[in-house]
């Protein structure tokens, strides 16, 4: 993160900007979901900022947006990189299914 973005930052990285690109995968554990995983460097610039932003378990609470759609969630914690929670209603309003590449706009801090 160079100098002038620190700056423009709110306290702990509130207000940072990411946008992501990444196929949707289905997990199918007791709570079954679908997600886009954070790439590597993106993931990296989010872990300098987790402490700041964080609510617990490494959760970092975004607004996120795809297409028409703007969505409140939280960042999940996988196998060294993140997630991005894929709501239903996200997929249904942007007819998006399992093995799509979708592009997401992250911002963090959007959702408390």
């Amino acid at each position: 993160m160079v100098d002038d973005e620190a700056e423009r930052l709110g306290p702990g990285g509130d207000g940072m900007e990411l946008e992501v690109t990444g196929e949707i995968w289905h997990w199918r554990g007791p709570s079954p979901y679908h997600f886009v995983t954070v790439p590597e460097e993106e993931s990296a610039e989010l872990r300098e900022v987790s402490a700041g932003v964080s609510y617990g378990w490494g959760m970092i609470p975004v607004r996120a947006h795809t297409g028409d759609t703007e969505w409140q969630t939280s960042l999940f914690p996988k196998d060294g990189l993140y997630v991005v929670p894929v709501k239903d209603a996200v997929r249904a309003a942007e007819a998006l299914e399992e093995g799509d590449v979708v592009t997401v706009r992250l911002t963090v801090g959007g959702a408390r």
